[in-house]
């Protein structure tokens, strides 16, 4: 029976775990077999809080990375080789034994990965089969793909970390195996392709607790873990106050009049799976037609993959410890701001998440919360995160993301998606017809000038500007938007508010004035303005008769 709690194929093509995390050995040899056993004892310390690793036997690498096809290991060698891992496991002390899941790939080809999990850290056992260093046991951790001796500040560090187990890797006393929906639990194997699941198997619900790692023993019964109550019960809320995601739109951009207040509750993934199809929904699709090309540029409000990301790392990285603040993501007609408490670990400056930067290797808050997400992949690899948002909202042709938090006490983190500026023309332009036309035409005027501030080169906001205050009958005030039109070459569309002033002064009979106008409209190519300026000529030619 194979019991990885993860596809296989995955596992090796490092889609839903990290490289770092990940080791390929060819065979199973003396030579190899010590260093199998240093890596274990590696995984085991989670120097960095990732939640272990895995070792897969039976693969070639080349620079850390699989070669593929596997070259396998002989199916009647499979025993003997896990016999041979769990006896030299004993050399570690504390004594740990990993998860060894024998697996099938080809035939006659067979493979087995361990499952290395979290141990009593510090885990720890002879540099070789027999020495030790003083007569005490040696610590190994992982720095990037390496599995290295700890030694000065990384010895030092993980010293420190033996009394900590991350929160989400509790036990929870106050809470019973009933808490867990067995369900949701299937459902996510499901979900992962896990052959915990596959048709024909039927695995009692507490032994895929135990698998899974969701529960702990105390007193001779089992209590579920922090992570298995976030993931696998109906609302984690009852235990985690807090652990929802609200989302607010408002009309304006300074957030003034609230226009729809919306949460989610449940547990995480769902949560996470609910507010991106609602997000989603908001996302206007922009199609813009590039001159001398057949095809058209498409862009969104914003992108899905950077709100998906930005979302999943408040999930991740956020704190369920005495924190009864949700995540919150502000809609405004500019921008989307997402916010989760408390600020990042200690270690990360703000200068790390500007673009061509990189986050350092700090241990992470949450690593069973990681390791569920990327299962479902959720989340990708460790670091991947920040350079995405940037790298898709560069494609979409939005304005670069901004990251903010306290450096000093870290209460919060905020991430800010500005809104594709085509986006912030279409929704300002829809909203000022709308107040218009309902007799609020002051309020149509201000919120046509907020979004100048933010698009200042857009050439139909100035033009539906101009058209309203010329309505209105402040000539002095167009006229200064004149100058503007005239005076700005980074001015979008130029010819739409030349237009539109042309026409006030053609109303108001200021003929030469109007006829000076047009003669500096740019040489048009769609059909509607060129249309537009024939019946402009035509009004000048009969008002010169």
């Amino acid at each position: 029976m194979k019991i990885l709690p993860i596809n296989l194929d995955d596992l090796m093509s490092a889609r839903t775990v990290e490289s770092v995390r990940l080791e390929f050995k060819k065979t199973a040899s003396d030579p190899t077999l010590e260093q199998i056993i240093h890596t274990v004892c590696a995984f085991a310390n989670d120097f960095h809080n990732l939640n272990g690793g895995y070792i897969v036997l039976g693969v070639e690498e080349e620079n850390g990375l699989p070669i593929l096809p596997p070259v396998g290991l002989e199916p009647k060698n499979l025993d003997r080789i896990q016999k041979r891992i769990r006896g030299n496991c004993k050399r570690i002390e504390p004594e740990y034994l990993p998860i060894i899941s024998p697996e099938r790939k080809g035939q006659p080809q067979g493979i087995a990965p361990t499952w290395h999990c979290v141990g009593a850290i510090p885990c720890g056992c002879p540099i070789s089969k027999y020495t030790k260093i003083f007569g005490e046991s040696t610590y190994y951790v992982r720095l990037g793909s390496e599995t290295v001796v700890a030694q000065d500040d990384s010895l030092t560090q993980l010293m420190q970390m033996t009394a900590k187990v991350p929160f989400d890797d509790r036990r929870n006393l106050t809470a019973s195996l009933d808490a867990l929906s067995p369900a949701l639990v299937r459902h996510f194997l499901s979900e992962i392709k896990s052959d915990l699941v596959a048709p024909n198997v039927d695995i009692p619900a507490i032994e895929l607790y135990r698998k899974l790692r969701l529960v702990f023993k105390v007193n001779g019964h089992e209590v579920p873990k922090n992570v298995a109550l976030l993931f696998f019960s109906d609302q984690p809320e009852d235990f985690f106050p807090g652990t929802r995601i609200e989302v607010v739109q408002f009309a304006d951009e300074a957030g003034g009049d609230l226009i729809e207040e919306k949460i989610f509750r449940g547990p995480v993934q769902t949560q996470l799976s609910q507010v991106l199809d609602y997000l989603n929904a908001f996302n206007t699709t922009l199609i813009k037609k590039v001159p001398h090309q057949a095809k058209a540029q498409k862009m969104v409000a914003f992108p899905y993959e950077a709100m998906e990301e930005t979302i999943v790392n408040a999930v991740y990285h956020r704190s369920y410890e005495g924190n009864p603040e949700p995540i919150k993501v502000y809609l405004y007609p500019d921008r989307m701001a997402i916010i989760n408490y408390p600020g990042p670990v200690s270690g990360i400056k703000i200068v790390d998440f500007n673009m061509g930067y990189s986050l350092p290797e700090v241990p992470y808050r949450n690593r069973r919360i990681g390791e569920f997400l990327k299962a479902l992949k959720l989340a990708e690899g460790r670091g991947t995160g920040v350079p995405k948002i940037h790298r898709k909202m560069k494609e979409n042709g939005s304005p670069a993301p901004r990251f903010e938090f306290d450096e000093a006490s870290r209460t919060y983190f905020k991430v800010v998606l500005p809104a594709h500026p085509q986006y912030i023309v279409i929704h300002a332009l829809r909203e000022s017809a709308h107040l218009w036309a309902v007799g609020e035409r002051q309020r149509a005027i201000s919120n046509l000038e907020s979004a100048i501030k933010g698009v200042p080169q857009s050439g139909a906001l100035l033009a539906q500007l101009i058209e309203y205050k010329g309505y209105l009958g402040n000539l002095s005030a167009v006229e200064h938007l004149l100058t503007t039109v005239e005076t700005d070459s980074t001015i979008t569309d130029r010819h739409l508010p030349l237009m539109a002033i042309a026409k006030l002064f053609i109303d108001h009979n200021r003929i030469k004035k109007a006829s000076e106008i047009l003669a500096h409209v740019p040489p048009l190519t769609r059909d509607e303005d060129l249309m537009a300026l024939s019946v402009f000529k035509k009004r000048l030619e009969s008002n010169n008769q």
